[in-house]
């Protein structure tokens, strides 16, 4: 490996939850769906690698398993504190495939925010709350 690899924390967030299916099922999660079957179903993760991404997720502390049926055991998956953090990152993911990949068909779901406009993520400074643009970002080194 080059020593010139930038050690990032995109590279950290993406060993944690790059694999195929992780972020698919935070989705499906964050949506409301909280058991196996249902995550399975609309992510349409084969369910020996689903199994391995939900006990990641669960070992990495994003998520929680909630036994709901003794006989067979079943369990529910939430998620937690931490794996709620991820919100953000599915909607602006969300964002740019509605934008630029949806095609004439357009997006496949809306939704509302409480105040009851269309909602539409954005990515906002902590500090003065106003959107960001990337150009308007400058790196300084840690």
């Amino acid at each position: 490996m080059s020593s010139d690899v930038r050690v990032c924390s995109v590279a950290r967030t993406l060993e944690l939850v790059g694999a195929k299916w992780t972020l698919l099922a935070v989705r499906e999660l964050l949506l409301g769906n909280h058991r196996f079957d249902e995550i399975a179903r609309f992510t349409g993760a084969p369910r020996d690698i689903l199994t391995t991404r939900l006990r990641t997720l669960e070992t990495e502390g994003l998520l929680t398993r909630v036994q709901y049926q003794d006989r067979p055991p079943r369990f529910e998956y939430h998620l937690t504190k931490l794996g709620l953090s991820l919100a953000p990152i599915v909607e602006v993911m969300r964002e740019f495939g509605d934008r630029h990949l949806a095609g004439e068909a357009g997006p496949p779901m809306t939704f509302r925010h409480t105040c009851g406009a269309e909602f539409h993520g954005v990515v906002a400074c902590r500090s003065c709350g106003q959107p960001v643009r990337a150009a308007e970002v400058v790196r300084t080194e840690a």
